[in-house]
């Protein structure tokens, strides 16, 4: 037995000999089947393509990829985050542990959102049960008539539902930030994301985005944080390689734990791995004080607003394509 599986073999033993505590949480424990056969129920704190950190607790176990047979993820549960702020918009996370892009696209991929308007279309994401969520200014500027189009894993299949009853609840020009309400059909609570609460960002981390870049909905694109505090007009953007494009923009800014680090706002023209994201506290600021923002509907600068085209009335052949050539 190598120096590896030894120290495995010991964690092993530490693990069940704590079992009888930890009984009550096994189903926020992930469980890892090693190549002899063992298995071990921890929470993953890390991952990356040679190994795994796990939680035990007492100590951190690193395991090499090529000892790990099998590995089956908890499920995700709201548990693991916190309501934080009572009252707020938005909820922030407790200790959530790090994963990897592929499982935070499961989890918070039906909270991403497009937004459509008729001179255009971007990303959104929804952070209260009750259908708020945030946008760019931008992608709303000089629109009354949205769409938001929202997306539903079933068991068996998927679904992409386009929502109309949408409300504009505040605007920050300066911020490019807005703030929506979404309302559901049957009344039913929107799966959402969570925000950062205190912000930890370095140059160097890793992170992903989800959007709908030229309209291909549900695209994800990773990348890192290239720097936190990239200036622009008096206001300081988080710069980063993950690739942003149109349609992209209002869209979710996450790292490796779930938490909505920025919101993608804008890229370099002709530059590649050159996008930038607001930071979370200009949106939490923004959120917070979203009576100073409030939109005003019936300011006519406010946006185009569209008359809806009258009801079609007759059904038949219109009368101008009577030709005489169908034998009317």
């Amino acid at each position: 037995m190598d120096r590896v599986m030894r120290g495995v073999f010991a964690a092993l033993t530490l693990v069940v000999a704590g079992a009888g505590t930890a009984a009550a949480d096994d189903a926020a424990l992930d469980s890892i089947t090693l190549t002899d056969g063992r298995t071990i129920a921890a929470p993953i704190l890390k991952e990356t393509s040679e190994a795994l950190w796990l939680d035990l607790g007492h100590d951190v176990l690193r395991i090499p990829r090529d000892r790990i047979e099998s590995i089956v993820r908890a499920d995700f549960d709201d548990a693991d985050a916190d309501g934080a702020d009572a009252g707020a918009l938005y909820r922030v996370s407790a200790g959530l542990a790090e994963r990897t892009p592929q499982d935070l696209a499961r989890r918070f991929g039906e909270a991403v959102i497009k937004v459509s308007t008729p001179s255009g279309l971007g990303s959104g994401f929804i952070i209260h049960p009750d259908g708020y969520a945030i946008t760019n200014a931008h992608v709303i500027q000089g629109e009354t008539r949205i769409r938001c189009t929202v997306y539903q894993q079933g068991e068996l299949d998927f679904r992409r539902r386009q929502l109309e009853d949408i409300e504009i609840i505040a605007v920050n020009n300066h911020l490019d930030l807005a703030l929506l309400k979404i309302t559901h059909p049957e009344g039913e609570a929107f799966p959402y994301v969570y925000v950062q609460g205190a912000e930890d960002l370095a140059s160097g981390q890793e992170v992903f985005a989800i959007g709908a870049p030229l309209g291909l909905e549900r695209t994800l694109s990773q990348g890192v944080v290239a720097t936190t505090q990239r200036n622009f007009e008096g206001m300081t953007y988080i710069q980063t390689t993950t690739q942003i494009n149109p349609g992209n923009s209002g869209g979710p800014l996450f790292n490796y734990r779930g938490e909505v680090i920025g919101v993608t706002n804008m890229k370099i023209p002709f530059g590649e791995g050159l996008g930038f994201a607001i930071p979370a506290r200009y949106m939490r600021d923004f959120i917070r004080n979203r009576e100073a923002f409030a939109y005003d509907k019936d300011n006519p600068n406010s946006g185009h607003i569209y008359n809806p085209a009258p009801e079609r009335v007759e059904f038949d052949e219109p009368s101008i394509l009577r030709d005489g050539s169908s034998g009317s």
